[in-house]
């Protein structure tokens, strides 16, 4: 399945950060090493590439910082790659020592296509313990110039410097070094409210133990704090180790999480790749009102524009430097499975147990269908009263047979209650359906009126049954039903208290599978799996002719992993539907079609602004994930969109 689409074109850009093999003090044979490595990253299709804090020279020169023909050597080294470049189609930043107005300064070079767009100069400069910079290096508050000559050519000079990309609006860099991420107020949280999107930072951090993690820790926090990409590229082992060691730990990180991370401790050159969202980062922005409200104070320097160009070509999913999760709801690494499942349950649970704790309630009354959203309400119900150690309320499930009901999941409602030990009370609808059918004057087909008609009974009969037991009715259906509007209206989608409202059900299967698994719950382990693998239906049409389940949900509204990770892209990042299409299809390459997935998007999409007048009325349930559709607090639009 191919996309064959360019990579900008969805408002991606592929950065890079490399530690080459380094020459200490050797500026040529450095030059060489970072010109090899550039061609070979924009041959991947890297377009921005950031290398180490002073690569052309070594971070651990020493003395030879002040020695002159050593920094001459190395502006010439500038030159020199400047013009090897030239033909490279990509954004190249280098760390050099640059004497201006008898000081020296830290500073980064940003190259481009043949020109030195600008120089970036440190700010902050690390002078305790093993760090002593200011021997050699002057801060960029002693800069009393906003442009510098390299020859005789001016390049501007500064720490406000911004650079933009023409054909990719969202595309805009800032540089820091080092120190200046460890500081208090680093210069690239500035150069975020300024509109910087892609903070850049050429480091030289010395290892130590438990650094590595703290340093990780740091860069994914400054990019999440800036709602921005972060570029780390640290110094290698190739530096001094006369006091220190360097490792070479590069990190690429975007709005919290790492994208890639390099290996550390190699002599040889290393580079990591990753593909920045930059819409995705737009989007959040937009979204955060927080970052919208916090004063954006000049900065001062330049917007200086360059042209990225050269945008690769995405066809497969191998093709793309960033996993795209095909189940975004559902966490990746079974690592994290069971404290992720026991977070969610005590946000569920705690949400319950608040709401029966308030209304005095004397029950929870649960329709039990046997399928997978009311398994999940009743598991989530015993948990709510073992978290909010409440006494005196019980749990009532009421398993309600109508025209479409199987013996399979009757059957499974049965034996789940047993094994939890939970009270059951069966009500046929059958009879109260037939005779309200026949009050309306239905002709009896298997119609809308046929369907809605068993859930609004259902309903009713969970109403009634909470009045007489002084109970409320504890709602089933999940955030994927809410989305599609695939409930009842004034049917299943009232309740008087929605548990699952913030769970999807790509989720809500994963949180049964986990339960299944639990020593707990290894009474009702066997039930769990039978209600796992049954078809998911509402059971409002007759059974086939052999007892089986005729009416299945995903022929009507599609794969529910399709649904989901529709919803999570549409709603958490605000993609358009070329987008999501495009993200889909790498997703799901080799399981569902081109053809398959823009079927089921425009369905969802139609289904998704149609059915906004049920979420508008629902019930209150808690927000579990990042994803929610309550009116009051997550997801307003107009119903008559």
């Amino acid at each position: 399945m191919s996309t064959a689409t360019s990579l900008n074109s969805h408002g991606f850009v592929r950065v890079a950060a490399c530690t080459p093999a380094l020459h200490l003090g050797n500026v040529a044979a450095n030059v060489q090493e970072i010109a090899r490595s550039s061609k070979a990253l924009a041959k991947q299709g890297a377009q921005v590439i950031t290398f180490p804090e002073l690569c052309l020279t070594g971070y651990s020169c020493g003395d030879l910082f002040m020695n002159a023909g050593f920094r001459q050597e190395a502006i010439d080294g500038l030159r020199l790659l400047t013009d090897k470049l030239a033909n490279v189609p990509a954004l190249v930043i280098v760390g050099l020592p640059f004497a201006v107005d008898d000081r020296l300064y830290n500073v980064a070079a940003v190259l481009h296509q043949g020109q030195v767009l600008g120089l970036v100069p440190k700010s902050h400069l690390p002078n305790s313990w093993e760090f002593y910079e200011r021997r050699w290096f002057s801060p960029a508050s002693t800069l009393s110039r906003e442009f510098a000559y390299i020859g005789d050519i001016p390049v501007s000079f500064g720490t406000g410097l911004i650079f933009e990309a023409t054909d990719l609006p969202e595309c805009r860099i800032a540089i820091e070094i080092c120190e200046d991420l460890w500081t208090v107020i680093p210069p690239s949280s500035k150069a975020a409210l300024a509109g910087a999107t892609v903070l850049l930072n050429l480091s030289a951090s010395d290892e130590l133990l438990g650094k590595a993690e703290y340093r990780r820790q740091l860069v994914t926090q400054q990019s999440g704090r800036c709602v921005s990409a972060y570029i780390y590229s640290a110094a290698g082992p190739g530096e001094s180790s006369t006091d220190l060691v360097f490792s070479g730990h590069s990190l690429i990180a975007e709005n919290g999480s790492i994208l890639a991370e390099s290996q550390r401790f190699d002599f040889a050159t290393r580079s990591i790749i990753a593909d920045i969202d930059l819409q995705r980062l737009h989007q959040d922005r937009l979204h955060n009102a927080s970052f919208r409200d916090a004063k954006a104070e000049s900065i001062g320097g330049d917007r200086i524009q360059f042209t990225l160009g050269n945008s690769p070509i995405i066809r497969k999913a191998k093709d793309l430097h960033r996993q795209v999760s095909a189940h975004p709801f559902v966490p990746s690494s079974q690592a994290d499975r069971s404290a992720v499942c026991q977070e969610i349950f005590a946000i569920q649970a705690t949400a319950l147990a608040r709401r029966v704790m308030a209304t005095k309630s004397k029950t929870l009354v649960i329709g039990l269908s046997g399928g997978l959203d009311s398994t999940l309400a009743l598991l989530v119900a015993q948990a709510a009263l073992d978290r909010g150690h409440i006494r005196g309320t019980s749990i009532l499930a009421i398993t309600m047979p109508g025209m479409g009901t199987t013996s399979r999941t009757k059957g499974n409602a049965v034996e789940l209650a047993k094994a939890l030990g939970i009270k059951l009370r069966t009500i046929s609808i059958k009879a109260a359906v037939t005779q309200h059918l026949k009050d309306i004057d239905h002709a009896g087909a298997h119609d809308i009126t046929f369907e809605n008609a068993q859930a609004r009974e259902r309903t009713q009969v969970l109403m009634d049954v909470a009045n007489q037991t002084n109970g409320i009715v504890v709602g089933t259906g999940d955030l994927s039903e809410a989305a599609l509007g695939w409930c009842t209206f004034n049917g299943d989608h009232m309740s008087m208290y929605h548990v699952n409202a913030g769970v999807p059900k790509t989720l809500v299967r994963y949180l049964i599978d986990w339960c299944a698994a639990q020593p707990s719950f290894v009474k009702a382990s066997a039930v769990l799996r039978d209600i796992l693998d049954t078809p998911i239906s509402p059971e409002l049409l007759p059974a086939s002719a052999t007892g089986h389940i005729a009416q299945k949900t995903e022929d009507s509204v599609g794969p529910y992993e399709l649904v989901d990770f529709f919803l999570f892209h549409h709603v958490r990042h605000g993609c358009s539907p070329d987008k999501i299409a495009f993200l889909a299809k790498l997703a799901f390459e080799g399981q569902h079609t081109s053809a398959k997935v823009e079927h089921w998007l425009a369905h969802f999409l139609r289904r998704f602004r149609t059915q906004q007048f049920k979420r508008s009325s629902m019930p209150d349930g808690p927000k579990v994930g990042s994803v929610a559709l309550s009116p009051r607090g997550d997801w307003r639009m107009p119903s008559d969109l």
